[in-house]
This record gives C-alpha cells, structure tokens and sequence, in this order.
C-alpha cells in the first residue's frame, strides 16, 4: 500500500469513527505533513481519495472539510457506511436484527467463483431484517466462506458482523463491487418488511473485499424504497 493510501485510510477511519464531526475542519496540509512525516505532495493525495470518496470537500482559501454522512434520515448507502456496517451506521439510535436462518451449505457455482472458492467448500449461508428504531428497513441475504471467517456465531449475527471481522478476527475490509437495482418485493419480503400496497425494494448485490484482496462477503440486501437512498460521487 503506498503512503498516501494508508494516510487516506487512516484519516477515513478517524471520520468513520467520529473523531471529526459533520463540518469539522481537517488539520492544514503542513500540519499533516509534520504529523506523517511527509512532503506536501502526499498529503494532497490523500485528501484528494478523500474527496474522491465523498468524504471532505475543499472550500478555497478555508481547508478542507468533513462533510455530513447524516443528511437526511434514511439508511444512506455510502462506501463509507456500507463498511462501517448497519450498526456503526446508525450508532445511538436502536439497531436490531432478526435472524431467519443461519446454515451451513456448499455454495453454487456462482457464489463459488465470486468468493473464489471450490463448490465443495463451505459457507455460512444467513438472512437477516435488520430494524432502526423497531422498524424493519432490509432484508439481508448473505453468504461468507467459513474457512475466511471462522467461528462466526449467532449471538454475532444479532449484533454486527462487520465489527466481528475487523475487532475479533483483526482483519481490515477494504473494497466492495456492487450493482444497484430496483426490485419488487416477494411476498415474504413484504412481510418481514411490513410492506403495504406497491412499494419497491432498493436492491444492493455486492461482493466485499479484505485489504489483501480475499473475498469475504456475498451478499443482496434488499431495503424499502422509501427508506433508502443511494448516493454517487462521479470524479472527472
């Protein structure tokens, strides 16, 4: 990893975990480079992954700030909630989940060749509601290899997984490929979702990545339609 990454990434945990607030300026460029002890160049790289991820912005003449993740109050599917996890996402307000099963299964073909594996190894194959505030917002389909993340449990699935991965086995997620489609719901997703009339679901396929480039993660969350909201950055 090269240097202005791990300055990036650092300064991206730190906002993830709330060290910097919505609106909060981040230390100036000679600051930073006599706290990583390196030339300005890098530094400016780093804020500019930062930008990139929709992080901070720059404002001339002023520094660079964090911007708000919390805009509005729907599940904002941003890189940087995404990875931080339901949980993490929604810290301070009630966050549960609703375990409909958890298997052990080979997987298909399919999720095979996404996790990289064989079709006679093993996956934790589990489906979850997950609730903010009592109510049922995504229904979460997910399969991991068992080999990858050992000893995974239920009384984990209730809670967060994510944190489990990074805290407990020490393992740091780094990337995710998604595709971002609208569905209808089947009529077990309109249950568990408490789903009345028409209403579409906001459905998030991804694949997820460990920072050695190892596939942990196959999954399809599918999220109510009017408590979703996706967000892009697009760079030039």
């Amino acid at each position: 990893m090269l240097k202005y990454e791990a300055i990036a990434r650092e300064l991206r945990e730190d906002i993830q975990q709330g060290k910097y607030t919505p609106g909060e300026q981040l230390a100036l460029e000679k600051e930073m480079c006599q706290q990583y002890g390196v030339s300005r160049i890098t530094i400016k790289r780093a804020v500019d992954e930062l930008v990139k991820q929709g992080l901070v912005v720059k404002r001339r003449g002023s520094g660079t700030f964090v911007k708000s993740l919390k805009d509005e109050d729907v599940k904002e599917l941003s890189m940087a909630n995404q990875f931080s996890g339901f949980a993490a996402t929604f810290k301070g307000r009630k966050v549960a989940s609703k375990i409909l099963r958890f298997e052990i299964i080979h997987p298909t073909a399919e999720v095979a060749a996404k996790l990289q594996l064989a079709v006679d190894d093993f996956v934790y194959d589990i489906i979850r509601v997950r609730l903010l505030d009592d109510r049922p917002v995504v229904v979460e389909y997910t399969q991991m290899p068992i080999q990858l993340i050992a000893g995974l449990k239920r009384q984990t699935l209730e809670k967060s997984i994510y944190s489990y991965i990074e805290k407990d086995l020490g393992y740091k997620i780094q990337s995710a490929h998604r595709t971002v489609r609208a569905v209808m719901p089947t009529d077990e997703e309109r249950e568990q979702l408490q789903i009345e009339g028409v209403l579409p679901l906001l459905e998030v396929t991804q694949v997820a990545f460990l920072d050695d480039g190892r596939p942990f993660e196959y999954s399809i969350a599918r999220h109510r339609g009017d408590y979703s909201n996706f967000r892009s950055v697009s760079i030039r």
